[in-house]
């Protein structure tokens, strides 16, 4: 692949698909029975902008693991949660948020390089591209087994595009995202940030974060706003 004009990074949740139903939840909270053999809810964790080990780390200590214990457990319980979502990811295609789909046209059409950038684990990730009708426009991503937070997987993002010569040193990257996260991560990481409102964060807090650009929707994006 040669250098592109671009380097697009996206989160999922909120950004790419919403109100994708009880199944990533209950693929952690299943995963952590069969594996550890205890019962243990998200319910009371805020999820949203979290990390999926990050969950199954605050889940187990809620039932009481020791954190060396969580650890050696973890790589169990994470190939468990992946082989359960897998099989019970329903059709997303009318979960994806509005705008969307034409945006991820638009740049294919204009070759940007589109990544991901999510706290899902990696095969919870792709099976939501590929259940909503996205995953071809994909080419990588950085998932939640691979860094201990969201500023450091948009860094592992860059430096693989980078390795891979996917991008030369003055290739504009922005990061979409519907969390103060993901703008903390843009921003760590001296990405431009595009935020959006179709999360469960309101507009008017986003705001409050700063991001270079801020929609209610990709809908509302200035397109060239990706490539200055």
């Amino acid at each position: 692949m040669a250098c592109v004009p671009a380097l697009i990074l996206f989160d999922i949740d909120g950004t790419l698909v919403r109100r994708a139903g009880p199944h990533h939840r209950r693929a952690l909270e299943e995963a952590l029975w069969r594996e550890v053999g205890v019962r243990a809810s998200t319910e009371q964790i805020p999820v949203q902008g979290m990390l999926d080990r990050d969950i199954l780390n605050w889940m187990m200590r809620d039932a009481g693991i020791s954190t060396a214990r969580a650890r050696s457990l973890m790589p169990a319980v994470v190939r468990r949660a992946q082989s359960l979502y897998v099989r019970w990811c329903p059709d997303l295609t009318r979960k994806v948020c509005p705008g969307v789909r034409p945006l991820l046209r638009r740049l294919d059409r204009r070759g940007a390089l589109m990544g991901l950038v999510t706290g899902n684990l990696s095969l919870i990730g792709w099976k939501k591209m590929e259940r909503a009708g996205l995953r071809r426009y994909f080419t990588f991503g950085a998932f939640a087994e691979s860094a201990s937070t969201r500023a450091l997987l948009a860094r592992r993002a860059v430096r693989e595009a980078r390795k891979k010569e996917w991008i030369a040193r003055a290739t504009p990257i922005a990061l979409i995202g519907d969390h103060p996260n993901d703008i903390a991560a843009a921003r760590a990481n001296g990405l431009r940030s595009i935020a959006v409102a179709t999360g469960l964060v309101a507009y008017e807090e986003l705001r409050r974060h700063s991001p270079d650009v801020l929609v209610a929707d990709l809908r509302e994006l200035p397109f060239d706003c990706l490539w200055s």
